[in-house]
């Protein structure tokens, strides 16, 4: 079965977590457009979910740190963060290490990828499952990309990673959602949080939106770290979702930059047009 849902949103922990700090404006509108996407979702009828995140040295850090990681549990544990600081309940979280092995292997054919029978979610995919499926009723797949300890993968093997993930959905039979989650442009945790360069982050979703490959590629990591700090990274899950999706009419549905939320809020979703 082919792929059936596709879209990308923002994950900072401060969209839970310091909800009662923002304006209310800016709450409704973006957890309307979260709502709007989870409707989507929902309505592709989808037996599970890859959610492609970036690591935040919960599960690994620089003594052990792949590039790509795919989880193969058949349960997950979240948030690895203080409930109450994020403002979501830990709880445990399906997954399918049966069809988690079966993307693995597919995956393995194109890039080398590891993967984890543990994980804990944090943030970056604590978050966006708080809104996305928050009966946790539907089979989870995490990956990670590494977008924080250097060497950091290079963009475009982040796309061959997207391109090998759309050929592991195509060849299982099971219909699959994706959603890539990150920020755009931001500096958590320094002194230049709730920094967003919003100028930054409208050129990148436009090129998201085209599914400009040769325009997606062409940042470099330090053009990247001096524009839109080291949160900027995460544009790698971005752009494995654009390449699982290559040559697909994409729109972004909702970005604000809010300050408070230490990031731009973006949520974004591909036409993948009519799939049975």
């Amino acid at each position: 079965m082919s792929l059936v849902f596709a879209g990308v949103c923002s994950h900072a922990p401060g969209i839970t977590g310091r909800k009662h700090m923002a304006a209310r404006d800016d709450v409704d509108t973006f957890y309307a457009a979260l709502d709007g996407m989870r409707s989507a979702l929902e309505a592709s009828k989808p037996d599970a979910l890859v959610v492609i995140s970036a690591e935040h040295f919960a599960n690994f850090f620089m003594n052990n740190m792949p590039a790509y990681c795919i989880g193969m549990a058949d349960e997950y544990y979240g948030p690895i963060e203080d409930p109450q600081w994020l403002g979501i309940a830990r709880t445990a979280v399906p997954g399918n290490a049966d069809l988690s092995r079966r993307v693995i292997q597919q995956v393995l054919q194109d890039v080398d990828v590891a993967y984890a029978e543990e994980w804990k979610f944090d943030h970056g995919i604590s978050v966006p499952l708080h809104f996305l499926t928050p009966n946790y009723d539907l089979d989870i797949i995490p990956v990670n990309i590494n977008c924080q300890g250097p060497p950091l993968t290079p963009l475009h093997r982040a796309w061959a990673f997207g391109e090998a993930l759309r050929k592991a959905c195509d060849a299982v039979p099971e219909r699959i959602a994706i959603v890539g989650t990150g920020g755009i442009s931001h500096w958590p945790a320094t002194p230049d949080s709730g920094k967003i360069d919003a100028d930054w982050d409208r050129d990148f979703l436009d090129r998201w939106q085209k599914n400009d490959k040769q325009q997606l590629l062409a940042y470099t990591d330090e053009q990247t770290w001096r524009e839109a700090g080291q949160g900027g990274f995460e544009i790698r899950t971005f752009i494995a979702v654009a390449a699982a999706t290559q040559g697909l009419p994409a729109r972004v549905d909702y970005y604000r930059p809010i300050p408070i939320f230490a990031v731009g809020c973006t949520v974004g979703t591909v036409d993948l047009g009519e799939v049975k």
